[in-house]
C-alpha cells in the first residue's frame, strides 16, 4: 500500500520522470503535491499500470492535487547535458513551476535532486540565481523505487508518463514511419529498422545508440551537422 508522505505535517512534493531509456523524444518529468487525505486504490508506479488505467488516473490526480506541473526536456538539450542531467533538470523545472513552494521533495531513484552538474545551465531554460538558490534550499530525499512506495511520486510518474505519451502521439503524426504512437521512442527492432531505412529526425537523441551498427549512424549524424 502506498504511503501518503515521507515527512509528516509538511507540504511535500513528489517528482519523477519518464523516457530516460528512449532514443527519440523528450525526457519528461512531473512534480505533484497531494493533500494528505488523498487516497486511490488504483494508483501505483506508472510502469505497473495499463495505459487505460494511467489515463483514467490522470484527471483524478489533476483535480485533487494541491499543485502539479510537467516539463519536457527536448533531445537537443539531452545531447548537450546528458540524460541524467536532463532528467534532473526536468524535475527541478517541474518543482519550480509549482504554485506552492514545498517544504520537502521526495524523488524517485538514488540520485539527489541537486548533484554535481545537475543543473547544467547553458541550454534550455536558464535558471536565475534566485531559482537556483530556491531549488537548492528545499530539502529533498531520494527513494529507490519511490514510485511504488509514495503516492505523490506515483502520481508524478503517472503524469510524466501520460503527458510524454501524448507528446509522442503528436510527433508520430509528423513522422509516422517510426511508429512512435506504439513504441513511444524506445529502441524496438521496428524503430531501429525505420531509422536504418529513413534516417534520423530532429526528435532523435544523437548521443544515444540509435542503431546496433554505430558507424552507420555516426556517418549520418555528421551529414546532419554539416
Amino acid at each position: 500500500m502506498l504511503r501518503s508522505y515521507f515527512i509528516e505535517n509538511c507540504i511535500e512534493a513528489g517528482t519523477d520522470e519518464a523516457g530516460r531509456g528512449c532514443i527519440a523524444g523528450p525526457v519528461t518529468a512531473a512534480a505533484v503535491i497531494l493533500p494528505n487525505y488523498f487516497s486511490n486504490d488504483l494508483l501505483n508506479d506508472s510502469k505497473l499500470l495499463s495505459e487505460k488505467n494511467r489515463f483514467a488516473l490522470r484527471p483524478i490526480i489533476l483535480k485533487q492535487a494541491i499543485s502539479f506541473s510537467v516539463t519536457h526536456i527536448e533531445p537537443i538539450i539531452i545531447d548537450e547535458i546528458n540524460i541524467l542531467n536532463a532528467s534532473l533538470k526536468a524535475m527541478q523545472e517541474s518543482v519550480l513551476k509549482l504554485n506552492i513552494i514545498p517544504d520537502h521533495i521526495i524523488v524517485d531513484g538514488n540520485r539527489s535532486l541537486i548533484s554535481k552538474g545537475s543543473h547544467a545551465n547553458k541550454i534550455g531554460k536558464v535558471f536565475t540565481c534566485e531559482e537556483l538558490e530556491l531549488i537548492k534550499s528545499i530539502p529533498s530525499t531520494s527513494i529507490i523505487k519511490g514510485d511504488s512506495k509514495y503516492m505523490s511520486i506515483a502520481a508524478a510518474s503517472v503524469l510524466a508518463k501520460t503527458y510524454r505519451d501524448d507528446y509522442m502521439d503528436l510527433i508520430h503524426e509528423e513522422f509516422p514511419m517510426y511508429n512512435w504512437k506504439q513504441n513511444k521512442g524506445y529502441p524496438t527492432k521496428e524503430h531501429r529498422a525505420a531509422i536504418l531505412k529513413y534516417g534520423i529526425t530532429k526528435y532523435h537523441r544523437l548521443t544515444f545508440r540509435l542503431l546496433e551498427d554505430k558507424k552507420i549512424i555516426d556517418e549520418e549524424i555528421q551529414e546532419v551537422k554539416h
